[in-house]
């Protein structure tokens, strides 16, 4: 199973997604100023690349969504 990784920050927040492009399901993170993360296991629709696009997610690594998702960041 290979995953692709999208990020979207603002200075609230930043979100990570974890995104199987097979099956559209995943794990979304969001990440908050005193590095709290609140995980959620997500089932996205065919329109998600889309999504992605307009709401101007950027590609990430796996490095950086999993150092996220143990609160190294």
């Amino acid at each position: 199973m290979i995953h692709e990784y999208y990020k979207k920050e603002t200075p609230e927040f930043k979100i990570l997604i974890q995104l199987n492009p097979k099956s559209l399901r995943g794990l979304e993170l969001i990440v908050f100023p005193d590095n709290t993360v609140q995980k959620t296991k997500r089932v996205f629709d065919e329109e998600i690349f889309d999504d992605l696009q307009e709401d101007e997610f950027t590609k990430c690594s796996p490095l950086e969504f999993n150092l996220n998702l143990k609160g190294f960041f």
